[in-house]
């Protein structure tokens, strides 16, 4: 079997309007830079069964394509403050490569149909430290369609993300978060409405 990418996310999602001001970064503990913004126009497409085995057990499935880890995904459960985020490269057209069916296998072999599709130009910065990437900061701007229902809904949304250079323990990553939290609200940000965009793609926010 193709041995998949496997990430380890910890971060945290705020809500901004379509005008607020990006919040200011060099008051935050560690960081020394912030670096200029990659625009990323991303596409996916998310799966469960019928009877949403998948989200029943807090996994996501999604097919997306731009930005740098375009392929297909599989977001594990959530495991305290973190979640594993599972990566397999795109393959040969739109069908579910065999590989990831197999993962997919331990909560379902029931078919798979369309969820949603979220399109999103999220804008990409990199706050650096002394010891490289603390923490990666996107500015997304979501449009989203609930393919059972043909409902759409569109929003703004921020997420920070810790980095291989983040603080290593738990009190230094709450000092960090605090930090952030306080700048998102400075600028005009709160905190996120919604656990994950699928979520509220499906109006479960």
């Amino acid at each position: 079997m193709t041995t998949p990418s496997r990430t380890v996310e910890v971060e945290r999602k705020y809500d901004a309007d379509a005008d607020t001001p990006l919040p200011e970064w060099m008051g935050i503990p560690s960081i020394d830079a912030v670096s200029d913004g990659e625009l990323r126009e991303l596409d996916a497409r998310y799966f469960d069964t019928a009877d949403a085995a998948l989200a029943r057990a807090g996994v996501a499935l999604r097919r997306r394509t731009g930005g740098p880890d375009e392929g297909w995904h599989i977001k594990g459960p959530r495991e305290g403050d973190a979640r594993v985020e599972f990566g397999w490269p795109l393959g040969e057209g739109d069908a579910l490569p065999q590989p990831v069916a197999e993962v997919v296998s331990q909560w379902t072999t029931a078919p798979l149909e369309p969820l949603a599709r979220i399109r999103n130009s999220r804008t990409a910065y990199l706050l650096t430290g002394p010891g490289g990437v603390v923490a990666e900061f996107v500015d997304d701007r979501v449009r989203a369609t609930d393919l059972r229902a043909g409902t759409h809904r569109e929003w703004r949304e921020w997420e920070m993300e810790l980095g291989p250079a983040a603080p290593a323990d738990e009190a230094q990553r709450t000092a960090f978060f605090d930090a952030v939290a306080r700048a998102v609200a400075a600028a005009g940000g709160r905190e996120s409405s919604s656990g994950s965009k699928l979520a509220r793609a499906l109006g479960r926010d």
